[in-house]
């Protein structure tokens, strides 16, 4: 690492370089996934995304895109 000194006696390092070029991820442009009838959680994480749409929040959709997905139900196999 190089150190750079400037005319104020504060100090700077030189950014770091890298040999590969950055990993692009894609963009994931699935649809939301649907609340399981019947199943008050889902229903209720359903609702909740709906007000952070409205609301524009795409990360807190996201994360309740995930929930949903993960949420165990008997009868899809999960306990």
């Amino acid at each position: 690492m190089v150190v750079i000194r400037t005319t104020l006696g504060d100090t700077m390092s030189e950014p770091t370089r890298y040999t590969t070029p950055p990993v692009e991820l894609p963009l994931r442009f699935d649809e939301d996934p649907s609340a399981v009838p019947g199943c008050d959680v889902c229903a209720a994480l359903d609702k909740e995304r709906g007000e952070a749409k409205a609301e524009g929040d795409g990360s807190k959709v996201s994360d309740l895109n995930v929930e949903i997905r993960s949420h165990p139900h008997e009868w899809r196999g999960r306990t």
